[in-house]
């Protein structure tokens, strides 16, 4: 297939364009690389995926020198009209869109972000879909979704009608932006509601990259709400091969969905939300007892209360992406964090 992979200069996003381009499919990434967080991560990320940062002065497609099925397009998905470009020189038949202006806390801060990109950004993909006659349109959710709802294991089945982030609210705007053109126009939409996703190449702004930072540097971390919390974490190549598996199966219509009593996860329409996460939630405490393992030093612990948009716990009820898909997370958090900090030491020289 000829796929768009939007966000490959992301974490997510530059590892599922490279599984692609490795099945034989013709991948085209693109991304911002706006500077969130380290830039030099971003160009580490495109590098190891073949693609000459150099190049990326030129608004030409750069071409993979590891895949020969892959390339490269700088583009901001907010910018409706290169968007609309994009749609009208490859024909995609496939989109996985990725990218977003990422972070709960960031957006408490730095609200007009979220719009740019999670709204706006979101709208031009939907929009060069509808153009384009896309097969399938396949887009990051998040379990920050479900905010304040405290029945866990969180279910796609359930209302995630009250997000405590902007962030949050973002992403179920996109959900529901989805499901509309997937009514009106009959495009498959399938959302994944991702759960903490974590591992080698990942995110620094995400609380295990600051923790094996300062820990092997032996400096104190922030423990927050005393470390009372738990959280989904999900390994990046079990979220990977999610990804991959739904990508191959556009959302079909609920033949049994009934509008008098609706469910959120499915419609009259071509369009399906799932949660992917690992099923397996672990208590804060514990992933720092992990990182600690896997570093070979103790964390000097500074205990705080909660942050604001915070939740408590996240825990991801698998059961559809299970039955439908067959999916099976099989890695555990020792040997997820392992090879993260492996990875984190050869990159950053620690």
């Amino acid at each position: 297939m000829k796929i768009l992979v939007t966000g490959t200069a992301g974490f997510i996003g530059f590892y599922v364009a490279q599984k692609l381009a490795a099945q034989g499919h013709e991948v085209v990434g693109v991304d911002n690389i706006n500077d969130y967080y380290d830039i030099a991560l971003k160009y580490g990320r495109l590098t190891a995926s073949g693609i000459d940062i150099k190049q990326l002065t030129s608004t030409a497609p750069i071409q993979s020198s590891t895949y020969p099925n892959y390339s490269f397009v700088k583009l901001d998905i907010a910018d409706k009209h290169k968007v609309h470009e994009l749609f009208e020189i490859y024909k995609f038949d496939v989109v996985c869109h990725l990218a977003a202006q990422a972070g709960v806390r960031y957006s408490i801060t730095n609200p007009y972000d979220y719009a740019l990109s999670n709204l706006s950004g979101f709208l031009s993909i939907l929009e060069g879909c509808r153009q384009s006659d896309v097969k399938h349109l396949v887009y990051a959710s998040s379990s920050s979704v479900y905010g304040l709802n405290a029945n866990t294991p969180f279910s796609v089945h359930s209302g995630a009608d009250h997000p405590v982030s902007l962030y949050a609210a973002s992403k179920k705007s996109n959900e529901m932006m989805a499901h509309s053109y997937s009514h009106l126009y009959n495009l498959p939409t399938t959302g994944l509601r991702f759960f903490t996703v974590y591992g080698p190449w990942g995110r620094p702004d995400m609380a295990y990259f600051s923790f094996a930072d300062a820990i092997i540097k032996g400096k104190p971390i922030n423990v927050y709400n005393n470390g009372e919390m738990q959280r989904d974490f999900t390994y990046i190549d079990d979220i990977v091969e999610g990804v991959i598996r739904v990508i191959n199966k556009p959302a079909t219509p609920n033949s049994a969905w009934d509008n008098k009593h609706p469910d959120p996860a499915t419609s009259s329409a071509p369009y399906q939300l799932y949660n992917i996460g690992n099923s397996s939630p672990v208590k804060l405490l514990s992933f720092i007892e992990a990182i600690e393992n896997a570093v070979g030093k103790k964390a000097i612990k500074n205990m705080l209360p909660m942050q604001p948009g915070d939740v408590l716990s996240t825990d991801a009820d698998m059961s559809d992406l299970e039955q439908h898909f067959n999916y099976h997370p099989k890695t555990d958090i020792q040997a997820g964090i392992n090879e993260f900090v492996k990875w984190f030491r050869e990159f950053y020289k620690v």
